[in-house]
This record gives structure tokens, sequence and C-alpha cells, in this order.
């Protein structure tokens, strides 16, 4: 069976009826683990475990697992500072927030991929205006050239651990005050003050080889009157034209408020998918996903598949043990151990 383009979540800590019905859809493609799917390590490997058994090629499996307010496992795992720590070290060794960077990526994905998992949706490309509630200190900085440089620092570190990076959420997210997750939200400026700020690290990061963009449901109506997770202007014309982006787009959670500027479940999920998503999320809300399931139609183009397939990086991973006692491990956990970072965490995506 091959993969689909929905990426749903699970109800807890192993697998219901429900969920296996789900996972076994066609459409289906992808889980994405939250907080309430994860107890202990182990509780996590079974978990994973019992997914992956279900089909050939396995799902793809994501968590939201940043660092700071958003990192989903926390017992077992390393704490993870928030992104802002790092931009606050650049201010003064740049050269040493890079290596940090370096090294949070590779903690942050090698202990990811020995449980199983393929890859977390990070890094936050925003820029930190010091204006929205959402991003804040998951932004590394207010300066789009430091937001690049850290973030190209943390992708090689996901990459020594075998792991794709995702940059979210394109085309910008950090100059809105509101929360996507709770209300519709529009940025009124201008393409040319976007394109000189927010897409400069979006730019960078894709000519360093990003695998994986999630878009924002935000809508710029001085580029386009759809929100950007609809929006051919910005999924074909910019971001695969104009920023020559190759890899797999990722929609935004589609049971945000964020995006209910196309109605119903099935209606934003074929806007999304038309407008140039390969993989569409819809979390938190079983009974939108039943329905979705239900009523859509798509035939996953054969170039999508390729870009999900891809996003499962490296499969043949080392053990949680084998893993702590790698020199690498050790020396990677001594050097972030000073970093700072906020323990409270974000409920979604």
């Amino acid at each position: 069976m091959s993969l689909g383009s929905v990426m749903l979540d699970i109800e807890g800590l192993q697998l219901t009826v429900d969920d296996k019905k789900r996972l076994l859809h066609p459409l289906t493609g992808g889980v994405i683990l939250f907080t309430r799917n994860f107890s202990s390590y182990r509780q996590l490997t079974a978990l994973i475990a019992e997914i992956r058994a279900l089909r050939s090629p396995s799902l793809l499996i994501a968590v939201d697992h940043e660092g700071g307010r958003v990192q989903r496992f926390k017992h077992d795992f390393t704490r993870l500072p928030a992104m802002r720590e790092l931009g606050k070290i650049w201010d003064k060794q740049p050269g040493r927030a890079k290596h940090l960077a370096q090294q949070v990526g590779y903690i942050l994905a090698a202990e990811l991929k020995a449980s199983g998992i393929d890859l977390s949706f990070t890094p936050v490309l925003d820029i930190d205006y010091g204006q929205s509630c959402i991003i804040g200190d998951r932004a590394f900085h207010r300066e789009p050239q430091a937001i690049a440089d850290l973030a190209h620092y943390l992708m090689l570190g996901l990459k020594s651990a075998g792991m794709m990076a995702v940059g979210k959420h394109f085309p910008g997210h950090g100059y809105i005050r509101a929360d996507t997750h709770v209300e519709v939200t529009v940025d009124h400026r201008a393409y040319a003050d976007i394109e000189m700020d927010d897409l400069t690290p979006f730019r960078q990061m894709i000519d360093f080889g990003l695998a994986g963009v999630m878009s924002a449901h935000i809508t710029y109506p001085k580029v386009d009157k759809n929100p950007a997770s609809f929006s051919n202007k910005w999924l074909q014309d910019i971001l695969r034209g104009e920023l020559q982006f190759d890899g797999c787009v990722f929609s935004d959670d589609l049971s945000m408020q964020g995006a209910a500027y196309f109605g119903g479940i099935v209606a934003r999920a074929e806007s999304a998918l038309k407008a140039g998503c390969d993989m569409i999320l819809v979390c938190n809300n079983p009974q939108s996903v039943d329905e979705l399931l239900t009523g859509l139609q798509w035939d996953v183009p054969a170039v999508s598949l390729a870009r999900m397939m891809r996003m499962h990086g490296k499969q043949h991973n080392p053990t949680i043990t084998e893993l702590r006692e790698s020199a690498n491990y050790v020396k990677a956990m001594q050097e972030i151990s000073g970093i700072g970072f906020n323990s409270r965490e974000l409920p979604l995506l």
C-alpha cells in the first residue's frame, strides 16, 4: 500500500481499534505524535513499532519537538533549550552559537531516531519581531541572517543523526500577533517587505538543501487573497518557482481556526492539496479525520510520493543504549548542558 497525503494523530499511549482503521486507510500517509502519546521511552518505542507494523512502506512518523516550550517528550529525553537561547549566544559568540545549534540538532534527532520517529517539524524559521503570541522564543532571532546561520547548523546536526529538517512556517509567522490555532490571521505587509526579511531564512535554507517546509495559515492580501497553505501564488509561484524548492510541503494543522477560510475539512484538504501541499495535517479532531477519509478524493502525484518517502531519512539507527554510550553523544550532551530553556509547553503545532 502506497503512502497517502494525510497525516493524522492518534488517541493515546497505544493504538485503538479506531486508530488502526484510520491508519490503514489508503489516504493516510503519516502520524503525528503528541504528549498524550508518551509516558516513557519504552512505551513510545512499542507504540511506534505497532504503527510501523501496520503497513509497508511504513507510515511517516512525526512530532513537533523543537525544544523550549514545544517539546512533546521530556521524561527519558534531553530537555532542549528554546531556540532564542541560541540567538542570545549568537549575539556575542556567533561561532559558538552555530556549533551549539549543530549539537542541539544532533541530540534532538538522535534521540527521536533511536525511538523510531522519522522527523520533527523543526527548525522554526520565523523572525522574532517581539510581538507574536505563538512564536516568541521559538524563533532564533530578529535578524534573518542569524536565523539562517543557526538553522543551517541545526539542520546539519539533524542530518548527522539521519533526520531531515522541516522549516516552518512559510512564508513567515513572526510578524502576526494572533494565534492561528484560534483565529483567522492577516498580515498586511507588501511582498517586498516579506521578501526582504521573512523569506531570507527560507531562501538560504533551501539553498543549503532543506528537505521540508510547513506552510502558515496566514493571509497576505497584498500578495494573494488565499492563506499561504491554500495559495498557488505562495506554494507554486514563489516557493517552487522563485525559491526553487523541490522538497516536501506540509500544511499546518487544517483543524486550526486559521484554516477555516475554506469551510469544511474536505474543502480545506482539497484546496491545500491543489495549491501545492504534498501532505496535509489534521489533528485533535477525530470527527474531522473520519469526515476527511470518507469524503476526500485524491490521487497522490508520483512526485509528492517521492518527496514524502525521502522524509523517512536514515532507517538504521542506534538503540538508545548504544547512543548514550557513543562519544559523540556524550560530548554533545556536555556542550549543550549549560544552555537555558523554558519548560512551559504549548499544546499544539
